[in-house]
């Protein structure tokens, strides 16, 4: 298990700027390159051109399919605080789709990636409306999912949101 740090100056920062610090960003405070480039990842594909709620879709599909509470957790937050998903939404992608159909192309896209281990068709995801851009920022978003999953799943990071 990994631990996590107590004080960092970068993580005062982020305090500042939540108004808290997750315990998952103590956990990646052990090492300033996995913690900057979570962050600098994070805030880049932010600037995306993804709807920030078909990003926490993929962040909940990933999750799902990885096992990882902590993110399933954090992502139901977010999917209902920032993006605005509604419970049933949260549920249908963290088991992998969406009642929107274009929405569940790019969800349904995430898990294959996630559960292929990169092997994944784009071509529904695209054949619905998505851009070759915001594929590829699907890929990344799945791919800092996935080290947040693994992250949070070595360290058993306790879980400091509400429970999903």
């Amino acid at each position: 298990m990994i631990k996590a740090v107590a004080s960092d100056p970068k993580l005062d920062e982020i305090g500042k700027r939540m108004g808290r610090v997750p315990n998952m960003l103590r956990v990646m405070a052990n090492s300033s390159a996995v913690l900057d480039g979570y962050l600098g990842l994070s805030k880049a594909l932010k600037g995306g051109a993804l709807p920030a709620a078909t990003a926490e879709r993929v962040a909940l599909a990933v999750g799902g399919a990885n096992g990882c509470e902590y993110c399933v957790a954090a992502h139901t937050y977010a999917g209902r605080t920032a993006a605005g998903l509604s419970a049933e939404e949260v549920e249908a992608a963290v088991s992998g789709t969406s009642s929107d159909p274009r929405e569940a192309a790019a969800v349904e896209f995430a898990r294959a990636l996630t559960v292929g281990r990169g092997e994944a068709d784009p071509a529904a995801a695209l054949a619905a409306g998505w851009s070759e851009e915001q594929v590829l920022e699907i890929i990344a978003w799945v791919g800092l999912q996935t080290l947040t999953n693994y992250v949070n799943k070595v360290a058993k990071t306790e879980n400091d949101w509400p429970v999903a």
